[in-house]
């Protein structure tokens, strides 16, 4: 049809009414079958959308440290003294036994098996084996949970770190710290639910790029989405009033901005308008509440002094470390702090050294603080990346050097408080860390135990979307209790 003659026939009331009839059946029969879905969000733009919660809570919230790029587990957790008989000698075909590995070494001829350079330690109350390039978490040990066997899907990295932060491999799915604030909300309303920190990585590390889609909301309302804290500049982005503008004049804007938008959503009834005030109003509040949270000179010395020198100056792991601890306190539900750097193909002992130097330190001051305020029962600290690595060597294999390929069948990660047991290594690896052998953890296990410690059922936390109703764990994952206090 010719485009003008197809304008021109749009333009009639008889075309009109023709067309609209079936939306406006179709948004009666909507409001009569499930009118809530209609509805503005509730008053309280804090709360989440849980009446109530599914069972008595043992964490209030939540603070992962991701170590992303995969750490490497026999460098760091996994002791396997065995591997140095093994020294350059190929891995045997029975212990890997046909699984993929990345085109990184697919074209290798060879798989020499590296050995950790590093000497491990026993520590604690159970004489945990953990590696010298962690003398520090060696220190809390015994309150920690050690999972070394943990396992994924996933064998490259952004697939891999989507995966295990939205429980699918393909983008567009909500955060776990979406889900979390979606569901439960916060009790501070001047601060966001879900807050997320980059931490500034060593000169020189290998590293792959964040995507913020990984702290997004996915098909969850937008004000759940990770709201990041920046270390140069304004925290968040134009959270300072322009020039010439104070806060009076910001506060009368505002103010008949939502008028607008709720006569807007009066008309259109779009949920994302309600949203678009509330976060408007945040951003309002959080200028006075970032900066205060962002303060840390009235920190005692003795607790700057546990987090280590690097504390004081903003966008390193230390001071995120602290800043997640202020956060806990101000009520802050989700905070991810994100170390990168840990992608070690080649150099690996060199890289490691520098990486867990800047790690180890403020990783345990975090839980060592928690724990003297009284916050650590309640507060659930996760350590861990998206995988682990191999055994064999990438590239050039000496006596002194070697580099690591990615490792899906098996990584450790370590969780303190919020309802986990204490001293305790839970699951087991084969002599090569290569095969789990004991009591495996899949990556939708963690998510469904992390969401039973907050009191969430993680099959009853679903959202409606294109037909059918979604969750973090998918139609997966089982509360892993035996690392449950």
């Amino acid at each position: 049809m010719n485009p003008i003659q197809e304008y021109q026939l749009r333009d009639t009331r008889r075309y009109f009414f023709g067309k609209a009839a079936a939306g406006i059946g179709g948004a009666a029969l909507a409001s009569m079958m499930k009118p809530e879905l209609l509805r503005a969000d509730s008053a309280d733009e804090s709360a989440g959308v849980l009446p109530a919660l599914h069972h008595p809570p043992t964490a209030k919230r939540v603070i992962w440290l991701f170590m992303a790029d995969g750490p490497s587990q026999m460098d760091l957790f996994d002791y396997k003294p065995k591997m140095e008989e093994y020294f350059d000698k190929d891995l045997p075909d029975s212990v890997r036994n046909g699984q993929r590995i990345t085109t990184m070494t697919s074209g290798q001829t060879r798989f020499p098996i590296a050995p950790t350079l590093f000497k491990f330690r026993p520590h604690g109350d159970n004489g945990t084996l953990i590696s010298e390039l962690l003398p520090e978490i060696g220190s809390i040990v015994d309150d920690i949970t050690i999972v070394k066997s943990m396992h994924t899907d996933a064998i490259n990295h952004d697939p891999a770190i989507t995966f295990i932060q939205t429980g699918s491999e393909l983008p567009g799915r909500p955060s776990a710290g979406a889900w979390i604030s979606y569901g439960i909300g916060s009790p501070n309303q001047n601060l966001p639910s879900f807050v997320v920190l980059t931490s500034r990585i060593a000169p020189g590390s290998a590293t792959q790029a964040l995507f913020s889609r990984l702290w997004g909301s996915g098909f969850l309302p937008t004000k759940h989405q990770g709201v990041g804290l920046r270390s140069q500049g304004d925290p968040v982005l134009y959270l300072s009033n322009p020039a010439g503008v104070d806060p009076t004049t910001r506060r009368k804007m505002l103010d008949g901005l939502a008028k607008l938008n709720q006569k807007r959503f009066e008309e259109v009834g779009d949920p994302e308008i309600n949203t678009r005030i509330a976060q408007y109003e945040m951003a309002f509040r959080m200028q006075t509440s970032v900066p205060e949270l962002t303060d840390i000179s009235k920190e005692p010395k003795h607790v700057l002094d546990m987090y280590g020198p690097e504390v004081t100056d903003p966008g390193t792991f230390a001071y995120n470390c602290l800043l997640a601890r202020r956060m806990a306190e101000r009520g802050v539900r989700y905070t991810q702090v994100f170390l990168r750097g840990w992608d070690h193909h080649g150099a690996l002992p060199g890289s490691i050294r520098q990486l867990t130097k800047a790690a180890d330190r403020p990783a345990a001051a975090l839980v060592k603080d928690l724990k003297q305020r009284g916050m650590l029962d309640d507060t659930l600290v996760v350590w861990g990346g998206e995988f682990g690595r191999t055994v064999y060597s990438q590239g050039t294999l000496t006596k002194d050097n070697y580099g690591r390929d990615h490792h899906p069948r098996n990584f450790t990660m370590w969780f303190a408080g919020g309802g986990m047991k204490k001293g305790l290594v839970h699951g087991e690896t084969d002599d090569f860390s290569y095969n789990i052998t004991e009591k495996p953890m899949h990556v939708h296990d963690l998510n469904a135990t992390l969401l039973h410690c907050l009191g969430i059922d993680h099959e009853k936390l679903t959202y409606r979307f294109q037909g059918r109703d979604f969750r973090l764990t998918d139609v997966h994952g089982n509360v892993v209790k035996e690392i449950l206090a």
